[in-house]
Order: C-alpha cells, then sequence, then structure tokens
C-alpha cells in the first residue's frame, strides 16, 4: 500500500435529489480535501442514503453539479468505495473468497486479504462461509474490502450497523489512519463517528433551507 494518497478535492453545488416525484433533498452543497471527514445526520427519510448513491454515481442528482478534482483521472464512483446497508457478500463463498474476489475486482491493490481480515478480529474465520458469519461478522467482512483495495474516498452508510463496541472503535480506527495518508470519508450514519476535524451536514435541513 502507498503511503500517501494522491490529491483529492470533492465539491457539491446545489445537488438536488427526488424519487418517485418527491423532492428528498437540494441545495446540498460541500467541499472536501484530502483527510476530510463528513458525517450525514437526520431523521429517517432525510436523504441520507440517497445523498450517498448520488455520491457514488448510483443516482442520478436531479439537479446541481458534482466536480472532483484530482490528480488519478476519472469519476466519483471510480475512485471510491461505497459499503451499503447490505453487506453485498456471497453466503456459499468464505471470507476470504469474497475479499479476493472484491481485490480482483476493484483493482489498486491494498492489504493482503490475510492481513485486512485481521484487523477486523475474522483472521480465524478466512475460511468458514459467510452464510454461518453471524450479522455482526458479515459487516466486518463487507468493511474489510474498504483495506483490501485502495481508494481515496470511502462513502459508507450505517457503518456501525450490527458492530460491537470493539468494532467500533477498530473502524474508527482504521477511518482515521485512512484519514491521515489523505483519503476522504463520508458516512450517513445515526451514531457520531469518533473522529477530529469532522464536518456534519443533515440533507432534509438544507431541502427546506435551514
Amino acid at each position: 500500500m502507498s503511503g500517501v494518497l494522491e490529491a483529492l478535492e470533492i465539491t457539491a453545488e446545489k445537488l438536488a435529489c427526488a424519487r418517485g416525484g418527491r423532492m428528498v433533498f437540494a441545495d446540498v452543497s460541500f467541499t472536501l480535501k484530502n483527510g476530510d471527514a463528513l458525517q450525514i445526520v437526520g431523521r429517517n427519510g432525510a436523504g441520507k442514503t440517497s445523498l450517498l448513491r448520488v455520491l457514488a454515481g448510483l443516482l442520478p442528482a436531479r439537479s446541481g453539479v458534482l466536480r472532483v478534482f484530482s490528480a488519478a483521472p476519472g469519476r466519483v464512483a471510480e475512485q471510491s468505495h461505497f459499503i451499503g446497508h447490505s453487506d453485498a457478500l456471497k453466503g456459499a463463498l468464505s471470507a476470504g473468497e469474497n475479499l479476493d474476489f472484491a481485490r480482483a475486482l476493484l483493482g489498486s491493490p491494498g492489504l493482503p486479504v490475510g492481513e485486512a481480515l485481521e484487523v477486523f478480529g475474522l483472521a480465524a474465520l478466512r475460511h468458514l462461509p459467510v452464510a454461518r458469519l453471524s450479522a455482526g461478522q458479515r459487516r466486518r467482512v463487507a468493511l474489510a474490502r474498504l483495506l483490501v483495495a485502495e481508494r481515496p474516498l470511502w462513502l459508507l452508510d450505517e457503518p456501525f450497523t450490527a458492530l460491537d463496541a470493539a468494532s467500533e472503535e477498530t473502524l474508527n480506527g482504521v477511518m482515521r489512519a485512512h484519514r491521515a495518508k489523505g483519503g476522504i470519508v463520508i458516512a450517513a450514519t445515526h451514531r457520531p463517528l469518533a473522529l477530529e476535524r469532522l464536518a456534519t451536514l443533515e440533507p432534509g435541513r438544507a431541502a427546506a433551507g435551514g
């Protein structure tokens, strides 16, 4: 893994998203640079997940502009990890096989699979089928994808789901290390991130003009 990530800046200008004819959020603007972190907060239905999916290129914005300034060409989606509500794992494959597949698919290799599993306390479960793991263990396997392929932008949707206190601290530590080498973290969460220099955005309030 490289020690420092390349220069990256993401700017959103008056982003808006509508789903099913209903405006989910509007007038969302921010700028993030290397080492920054943004937590997206608000009630259910405020547009937290929708905003992440717009940033990841999984949903179209109704209006507004999203710009990426980077030493490496490509859209936001090509420079980001997206960890959504679903763990997106194949139950018949082992934890290690799921991460081997992700490493090969995503490119830009990061930590070896065994080391990534060890960070999340899963080294002993490497060869177990994911279908036999608990919800918290599956979540940690999904989060280990962040480490096996190096991407500067992490888009995390409720990343603490199913994690115990020790695993939450591990994830906070992993996010701190990512930021320390120039990575950017954007997380939609009901539980505050334990990070310094943390910006907060509430899409629903922006849509209401607050």
